[in-house]
């Protein structure tokens, strides 16, 4: 896992949802994330089952956040968890050994010891920089990501803010992923903004 790791936005426009996740799909995404934390199980169901449609269609990973019992339903690549070392534990059996499962870990190296020791695929950590969509108490060190070299054997995603520029450093250090949401899906052109992630680890 390598690249960029489009979030989706808490978007009720399903088709603009799509259009645009299609523009980012073509250019080449790593994994992408159905992430709405506002809707309606109907629209939730149906949002997610047109991304995975698509996403079969470009040959990139689905993973749901927070709803394995959806993830499940629909037979997604996996899912995203915000929750502690358990819950990866008790979703990692639930869903079996196939699926990816994602973990939020912030800005502490024992939680990402602690996901990857309960079963995690990879680890995320963050927010590092202000963000539009997400609200982080804290704001997460760069040296996390060097210093979890040691701490973990997993793919490191970084999240929070995340533009081409300010990301940049953060892949240097040694982030396999960048997730982001509106850099990507606010920008005039998604496809460009896309290639302009990718073009960091061309360079990294």
């Amino acid at each position: 896992m390598q690249g960029l790791y489009l979030v989706t936005p808490n978007w009720d426009d399903t088709a603009r949802l799509l259009d645009l996740s299609e523009q980012a799909l073509a250019a080449g995404l790593a994994l992408l994330q159905y992430r709405h934390k506002d809707a309606a199980p109907a629209l939730r169901e149906e949002q997610a089952g047109a991304l995975l449609a698509l996403c079969r269609r470009y040959g990139c990973p689905l993973l749901i956040n927070d709803y394995p019992e959806l993830c499940r339903r629909l037979d997604a690549d996996g899912v995203h968890l915000g929750g502690t070392d358990a819950e990866v534990a008790a979703i990692r059996a639930e869903l079996g050994p196939d699926k990816i499962i994602g973990a939020s870990c912030y800005g502490d190296l024992q939680r990402a010891a602690d996901a990857q020791a309960a079963g995690a695929s990879y680890v995320a950590f963050g927010g590092f920089y202000p963000s539009l969509v997400k609200k982080y108490a804290v704001t997460t060190p760069p040296d996390i990501v060097g210093r979890a070299r040691e701490a973990v054997q997993l793919p490191r995603v970084v999240i929070g803010g995340m533009t081409p520029a300010n990301a940049a450093p953060l892949v240097a250090r040694g982030a396999e992923m960048v997730a982001a949401i509106s850099s990507v899906y606010l920008a005039p052109d998604v496809a460009a903004a896309v290639q302009q992630f990718r073009e960091l680890f061309r360079l990294s």
